[in-house]
């Protein structure tokens, strides 16, 4: 209900993912998914409404990288590329983090966001990322 709320119409959820620390381990695992939407809100906006969403929710950023409740991302905002102190698109680290990659490729495979040089479905191929994911 949050996002349609913050002006997201939701359509494609992937399956949840249970993943292992990236960057500061010393933490519990996360839960992670990524949902398709359509907006007509403005990425620097619908950032900020996210991070409402957050914060109503009780997600606290103590430090960077570390423990928190609920982090929406901004993976990518059509085919735009953003780049300001505030908002980064496509997500700057996206490419080298198989917990995002994976549940990107379930449920958009072929996506070929124009600064890439390859699909979803082949960067989840050759990603160095280690780290274990399971999907519930």
């Amino acid at each position: 209900m949050a996002l349609p709320k913050a002006g997201v119409k939701v359509g494609c959820v992937s399956s949840f993912y249970e993943t292992e620390p990236v960057d500061y381990l010393d933490q519990p695992w996360f839960l992670n998914c990524v949902v398709e939407g359509e907006t007509v809100v403005e990425a620097l906006p619908l950032l900020r409404r996210l991070r409402e969403i957050e914060t109503r929710m009780g997600s606290k950023r103590e430090f960077a990288k570390g423990p928190r409740l609920l982090d929406i991302d901004i993976l990518l905002y059509g085919d735009e590329t953003i780049d300001t102190s505030d908002l980064c698109v496509p997500h700057p680290r996206m490419l080298q983090r198989k917990f995002v990659l994976m549940p990107l490729a379930e449920i958009a495979p072929e996506l070929k966001h124009p600064c890439w040089m390859s699909n979803v479905k082949e960067l989840l191929r050759v990603v160095p990322d280690q780290s274990q994911i399971k999907k519930l």
